[in-house]
């Protein structure tokens, strides 16, 4: 598949769906090919995919999170003075 950089800018999301599909694009600027974008292989595409109810980032290691909706749930209670 072959896009302009305009539709680049005002298509992102179009045009990394189709990359995510396994599509190769090509991106031109002024007619000239410029950048190829082509999808990563072997790599979870879909977040359904990920297992419910567990921390990730800076939080996955916390010991006091372990439960995480009990630990949300503590959060949004607020501070009794």
């Amino acid at each position: 598949m072959t896009i302009t950089a305009k539709q680049l800018e005002t298509q992102p999301g179009r045009i990394i769906s189709q990359a995510a599909n396994g599509q190769e694009i090509t991106i031109t600027y002024r007619g000239k090919p410029r950048v190829k974008i082509i999808p990563i292989t072997g790599r979870k595409t879909h977040f359904s995919e990920e297992p419910e109810n567990e921390l990730f980032g800076i939080w996955k290691n916390r010991e006091d999170a372990e439960n995480v909706e009990q630990f949300v749930r503590n959060i949004r209670k607020g501070r009794k003075l």
